[in-house]
């Protein structure tokens, strides 16, 4: 009898470490009109998960990429929440941030030995070298827990001296898939949306050139990364039909990961462009093209 209690209790509580904690509250705030905030959909067949069905069908994979909003704190506290109930399911392997760059790896790898040790430097944002166009009042949580960990946090950006390289000189990405005509063109076509249609039509080959060269300089690093990999971009980074993913494939690749994109209320998405999706509220719209236009 005592044995099998003692059996009794370690399945309750190997059943207890398996389900995840509850994913975190909105802190963006919701409207009636966006009925489907805190929705997860596999996108292949438009089935709603759960979020522990979500972690589930994430934790086998050998690489998996996260797409996010830069500005949005709610995806910030998702991506935080699955970083910590993935590792509850498998060890992880290391995860890459597009908010590092190669020039920072030495502090990082620095600060997270000082961190494991117990000695977390009291300014984290002048250690790490952290740069100004990442708010760190967004990336600081999720940064600090990543530093405790025993997996390592590495750069997937191109450093911005690259990018200057890149805008001037232009090199030629070789690859079928990231070197498709649709690809490029949707592409061009995102650049020149994103800044207002205000960008002369000379300087957009330039800015496709930096962008796909961000997205190979991602699939290098996450196919040079201890697996599991998880790597945190902006969600046009890590779309199947545009980003990370077409590099991989360039790269040999067999294994081009599974997509979660983080998105705003009422964005569409398919299967061409993501394995998941995770819908939160929707930010409060601005017009960020007023002060552009003349």
């Amino acid at each position: 009898m005592r044995i099998l209690l003692l059996s009794c209790l370690l399945l309750l509580t190997a059943c207890h470490r398996s389900l995840a904690l509850p994913p975190p509250e909105p802190l963006v705030p919701l409207s009636d009109k966006q009925a489907d905030v805190g929705r997860i959909v596999e996108l292949a067949s438009g089935k709603t998960l759960s979020p522990q069905q979500l972690l589930e069908r994430l934790a086998p994979a050998r690489r998996v990429l996260v797409g996010e909003r830069h500005d949005h704190p709610d995806h910030h506290a998702l991506q935080l929440w699955l970083l910590r109930e993935l590792s509850r399911l498998r060890p992880q392997g290391s995860v890459l941030m597009e908010m590092l760059d190669p020039g920072q790896q030495a502090q990082v790898q620095q600060v997270q030995e000082q961190a494991r040790a117990g000695h977390v430097p009291h300014d984290l944002y002048t250690a790490l070298a952290w740069q100004a166009w990442w708010d760190w009042s967004q990336y600081g949580p999720l940064v600090v827990h990543q530093l405790r960990q025993p997996y390592p946090l590495l750069a997937a950006n191109l450093e911005r001296h690259e990018i200057t390289r890149i805008y001037w000189e232009r090199p030629v990405l070789q690859g079928r898939r990231s070197g498709a005509e649709q690809v490029k063109a949707k592409l061009l076509q995102i650049i020149s949306e994103s800044h207002c249609g205000l960008l002369p039509e000379s300087q957009l080959p330039a800015m496709l050139g930096v962008q796909q060269q961000r997205d190979r300089r991602m699939a290098e690093a996450l196919q040079a990364a201890p697996q599991p990999g998880l790597l945190l971009a902006g969600s046009y980074h890590v779309r199947k039909d545009l980003g990370v993913p077409l590099h991989l494939a360039d790269l040999g690749e067999q294994d081009q990961g599974v997509v979660l994109i983080l998105a705003e209320s009422g964005r569409p998405l398919d299967a061409t462009m993501a394995d998941y999706v995770w819908y939160t509220a929707a930010l409060p719209e601005q017009d960020h093209c007023v002060k552009l236009r003349p």
